[in-house]
């Protein structure tokens, strides 16, 4: 899953980021409002943190311009200042959630599941589709009662194809929510994680499979 940082404090934003891709999470960081407002529009994140107090355009503004869009993206408020005005202002344009700063990095991490869950995103840390499991906390994929661990990239890409099961993705899409579309991946890239998943469920015994829509890209059956 693909998570945007809005946030002015460099530092804090980059802690933030490091914490998000520790557990898993793709993150990018921005470090104001227009800058954020273009990102989210791009389409591929899953959620947004925002901080409200932004140079260029406030968090309001661009959470404003986002629902104006019909962009149901979740967002997490962020505020350093623990006012009610502010969070009545952003729950009122179609904030999610808020968070005062300072705030500990468990609270947000829960925070953030929460709304993915809300969103339909994470089921009990473990998502199914067919005969496999993938146990998101541990990184494991599992089918009839074997296990295997997987890399971040592996992870995130099989995380993605459950989220989409039966349903071609493209291998554009793919380097954008996984590696992030100013990133230097190219196709073959996404073709040697796929090999490497393919060789994981086959080790697994699982029916499952990825199979290859000639020309479109990849697409998870049973």
């Amino acid at each position: 899953m693909r998570i945007l940082l809005v946030e002015d404090e460099i530092h804090l934003a980059q802690a933030l980021t490091e914490i998000l891709k520790k557990n898993t999470y793709n993150a990018d960081a921005v470090y104001d409002g227009k800058s954020g407002l273009e990102f989210a529009r791009s389409g591929v994140y899953d959620l947004i943190i925002l901080d409200i107090m932004l140079p260029k355009m406030t968090g309001i503004e661009v959470l404003r311009n986002l629902r104006a869009d019909k962009n149901s993206v979740p967002v997490l408020m962020l505020t350093a200042k623990d006012e009610i005005e502010d969070k009545v202002a952003g729950l009122d344009y179609g904030a999610d959630d808020y968070m005062t700063k300072p705030f500990s990095t468990d609270e947000l991490l829960a925070r953030v599941r929460a709304l993915l869950r809300r969103k339909g995103e994470v089921i009990d840390d473990e998502v199914t589709f067919g005969d496999i499991s993938l146990k998101v906390k541990k990184n494991e994929l599992a089918s009839g009662g074997n296990q295997v661990k997987l890399s971040l990239k592996e992870f995130q890409i099989m995380e993605l194809l459950m989220y989409n099961p039966e349903q071609i993705l493209t291998k554009e899409r793919m380097i954008d929510k996984i590696w992030g579309g100013d990133s230097e991946a190219e196709y073959n890239n996404v073709e040697v994680y796929i090999s490497f998943l393919r060789k994981k469920l086959q080790f697994l015994g699982a029916r499952t499979e990825i199979k290859t829509v000639r020309g479109a890209g990849y697409s998870l059956e049973c």
